[in-house]
């Protein structure tokens, strides 16, 4: 008898509340899709230096499930308690009927077991379709040829994403038990009557304290979006603390003036059912101040975190193809009491290596520095802005200096423009934008350099784009490039070599990677692949994106399906006075209007100060990550808009017919 009721109870809660059992799938299965990620076919073709990076992305990935499950228990356990309110009255049928609270739990228990297993069932089933289009993905970023499809289950995630999903499950089950434990007959019986206590606010104070969280916001939004440089680790901490305690205000503050502002516009304010959408709007925000506060800062960090992470992976791609021209660098600095003067090359071949490994092309050239030429000289008073922005550089750095002739043959090497220079003419390359913005002020004024007495101008008002040594990304801070006769032997530092391999095919490549892997280090040689700056960059950017769209996601989800619980609650509550609207003469066209303002509004409220708060942490996050190139924001800001565009325009979708559905009886 119990358990028939327990199925019948689930088939009217999956009619009723169906938004909480899809949240319910589609948390399992993403904690699914991306606890599975060691098992997809394409893991089973990385190179073995990648397939190190995949192990480190899966360990944070695990960590990054630990916080999730625990957002996804909170959800579960909130969605949970308005099921528990809105079928108060129902138990208390069953009290009076003469069922003990141990013969509710029971059913609760029945309840609970077997929504769990159904979404359990159900999450299961897309998460293993799903994590098959995820190799996709990893095939696609990574540049992965598979020979063959094949269907992949993880065993490790499957049973994970049980034991997880299980605990939450039980922990709804025991909050069941003690809610029902705690409620008396009566309180049962009237919990239909019951509304949220809402206390009148007085306009005046909620505008003025409306006025001072938006300045709060202006303030913080200023510090972490134009002068991030200045704030340390101790300052965030407090900086999101104020941010929270600012939003939590806006929202208290707006639901105390906002209905009295818009009556003042008595021709809109009186329009259709106007007076109604506004009133419930009202009411709405009244009682959930907390919710709204959380679902924004759930949806600013959905917004700010995919449009960071797939920004991040773009620029990363674009940097790749840019600066990783050929297969090696190899750079020599002399160990000490070792002459600078050797060429790369022979040190090589003194330390065994085959130079027909490479092709006859390849560039082996000398680096040079003098103390008569250091970053604080050719920047001057600007110095203090590089170096507060880049802790690697210094005033008193020599600044490296290359031989025209040299830098020439190296860039028809890379594909780059070749420059030519008078005898009293310099170049300067360099590819971070701010420090380039501070060289450009002083190339501008035709600053001169000297060097044993002789005066060098500037060929060019600013500086050039251009490198030596192949990196992820644009992190070159200066090169200076002289006439050969202005470059004094003397000087030499070190060398540079840079080449493509003979062997081109992927097993001669990565035969060529480990021979000059392999020269000790010891002897001042330092080489770097372009396999193995694109497999670091490949991973960094693609744990960054998964990590991304992990938590997005799920705060996507989180925020909206919290959103979507709540008017669906509120619609139940409401089905009365829409009945009152049906009897004063509105027709059904009328009302669905209202109701889609209703909940539209309901939904763009913690969207819209969430889309403000983006656009300065989107800010901040750029400068942070300055040194990586410019993080591409508009391909990465329409991606996140297409994303919230599905899935939070889906939750609010569904949420309006069933809320339709609801007052509208069916």
């Amino acid at each position: 008898m119990l358990f028939k009721l327990s199925v019948k109870n689930i088939r009217k809660s999956l009619k009723d509340y169906a938004i909480y059992f899809m949240t319910l799938i589609l948390g399992v299965a993403i904690f699914y899709i991306f606890n599975s990620l060691d098992s997809q076919q394409a893991m089973t073709d990385l190179s073995s230096s990648t397939k190190e990076i995949i192990r480190l992305m899966i360990t944070m990935l695990g960590g990054v499930s630990v916080f999730v499950s625990c957002i996804l228990a909170f959800l579960i356990v909130y969605a949970n308690n308005f099921l528990i309110r809105r079928r108060k009255k129902e138990f208390g049928v069953y009290m009076t009927l003469g069922m003990g609270k141990g013969q509710i739990s029971r059913i609760l228990v029945g309840e609970t077991f077997l929504i769990g297993l159904l979404s359990l069932a159900v999450g299961l089933f897309i998460g293993v379709l799903g994590a098959q289009f995820m190799s996709v993905l990893v095939v696609k970023m990574f540049e992965v040829d598979m020979e063959s499809y094949v269907f992949v289950f993880s065993k490790t995630a499957f049973f994970k994403t049980i034991l997880y999903f299980g605990i939450m499950y039980l922990a709804v089950l025991v909050f069941n038990t003690v809610s029902i434990s705690k409620c008396s007959l009566i309180d049962l019986l009237s919990a239909g009557k019951k509304t949220e206590q809402i206390k009148m606010k007085k306009p005046a104070v909620c505008i003025l304290l409306f006025l001072a969280s938006a300045a709060l916001l202006g303030v913080l939004y200023y510090l972490v979006a134009v002068t991030p440089d200045k704030l340390d680790t101790g300052s965030y901490g407090i900086i999101i603390l104020l941010g929270c305690l600012a939003t939590f205000l806006i929202f208290w503050s707006l639901s105390g003036f906002l209905l009295h502002m818009v009556k003042r516009n008595k021709k809109y304010y009186l329009k259709d059912l106007n007076a109604f959408v506004l009133r419930q709007i009202n009411s709405k925000v009244n009682t959930t101040v907390f919710a709204m506060t959380v679902i924004c800062i759930m949806l600013f960090m959905t917004i700010t975190v995919l449009s960071s992470g797939l920004g991040i992976n773009h620029s990363f791609r674009v940097s790749l193809e840019e600066m990783t021209p050929v297969d090696v660098n190899t750079e020599y600095m002399p160990p000490e009491g070792e002459s600078a003067g050797i060429s790369v090359s022979d040190k090589l071949q003194e330390e065994g290596f085959d130079l027909t490994a490479f092709q006859d092309d390849y560039v082996d050239m000398g680096i040079y520095a003098t103390d008569q030429l250091t970053m604080g000289m050719t920047i001057g008073e600007n110095i203090d802005e590089v170096t507060k922005n880049f802790m690697f550089l210094d005033a008193n750095l020599p600044e490296d200096i290359v031989k025209l002739s040299d830098y020439n043959r190296l860039a028809k090497l890379y594909g780059r423009e070749q420059y030519e220079l008078g005898d009293g003419e310099y170049l300067v390359l360099c590819n971070i934008d701010d420090v380039k913005l501070q060289r450009d002020k002083m190339l501008k004024k035709g600053e001169k350099i000297r060097l044993d007495g002789v005066s060098y101008s500037p060929r060019y008002e600013e500086c050039q784009d251009g490198f030596l040594m192949m990196m992820t990304n644009r992190i070159n801070p200066g090169i200076y490039i002289l006439p050969d006769h202005a470059v004094k032997e003397a000087w030499r530092t070190g060398g540079f070599l840079a080449a493509n391999y003979a062997v081109q095919d992927k097993k001669g490549v990565e035969e060529t990677d480990i021979k000059i892997n392999a020269v000790r280090r010891e002897s001042g040689i330092y080489s770097n692949t372009r396999t193995d700056i694109v497999s670091a960059s490949m991973g960094l950017s693609t744990i960054i994106t998964f990590v991304a769209i992990y938590l997005g996601i799920i705060f996507l989800i989180s925020g909206a399906a919290i959103l979507s619980l709540k008017e669906l609650s509120e619609s139940s509550d409401n089905r009365e006075r829409y009945d009152v609207l049906r009897k004063i003469g509105a027709d059904e066209s009328m009302i669905n209007r209202s109701l889609f303002k209703q909940i539209g509004i309901f939904f763009l409220m913690p969207l819209s100060l969430a889309v403000v708060h983006s656009v300065f942490g989107l800010q901040f996050v750029r400068k942070m990550m300055i040194t990586i190139g410019e993080v591409n924001r508009f391909g990465s800001i329409v991606t996140t808009a297409a994303v919230l565009l599905v899935i939070y325009g889906g939750y609010f979708l569904t949420t309006y017919l069933g809320s339709k559905r609801i007052i509208q009886g069916k």
